[in-house]
């Protein structure tokens, strides 16, 4: 059965934001994020996207169930802690389009839905007049003791779709991990991708 893939902006997300919440907690307890989430946590954290009018939510469903998602809004209605970086580089925050998450269930993934969740989030980008999309991913040394030995970064996927690393464009975000008793600081650094116009 393919997937439908629903786009939504603004307060239209208001009713599926449990299920969005319920899937960033299950995806983003992989590794590398290892995130240790709570659907209250999450409620509160989404609201900026309900908030902002020019956000897009596109969310990926197998019949009625939310099986994948991925977002983007524009940089000057996110959080400090992402501006940051774009504000001592110079940059003019009116044309940055930030590309939260991308995330898929694991019996999802190898479909082409990523591209597909670029594409998308591209192309709204460009209709709110963004001349550059970005993402931020965590940082983790390569011996890291809860890495999988399967594991694959996506850095070759996100080259592929375009993406450049920008070691100087870096942010520090907060999250309890599965292995800490309390919330600790973790490095994400920004990819950046010229739109095309």
């Amino acid at each position: 059965m393919p997937l439908t893939l629903l786009p939504f902006s603004g307060a239209s997300l208001a009713p599926h934001i449990d299920a969005l919440g319920t899937l960033r907690i299950t995806v983003f307890r992989e590794y590398p994020y290892l995130y240790d989430g709570s659907l209250d946590y999450e409620r509160d954290y989404l609201q900026c996207y309900l908030r902002c009018p020019r956000s897009l939510v596109v969310l990926a469903l197998d019949e009625d169930r939310v099986v994948g998602a991925t977002t983007c809004m524009p940089m000057s209605e996110e959080g400090p802690e992402f501006q940051a970086a774009f504000k001592a580089g110079g940059y003019d925050l009116e044309t940055i389009c930030y590309f939260g998450e991308s995330i898929l269930l694991p019996e999802y993934r190898g479909l082409g839905l990523g591209k597909a969740f670029f594409a998308h989030r591209e192309s709204h980008a460009r209709s709110i007049g963004a001349q550059i999309a970005t993402f931020c991913a965590v940082e983790r040394p390569a011996d890291h003791p809860l890495r999988p030995a399967d594991y694959r970064p996506l850095n070759a996927f996100w080259q592929a779709q375009g993406y450049t690393q920008h070691t100087e464009l870096q942010t520090t975000f907060v999250w309890k991990e599965i292995s800490e008793e309390a919330e600790s600081p973790k490095t994400l650094t920004f990819w950046l991708k010229q739109l095309p116009t």
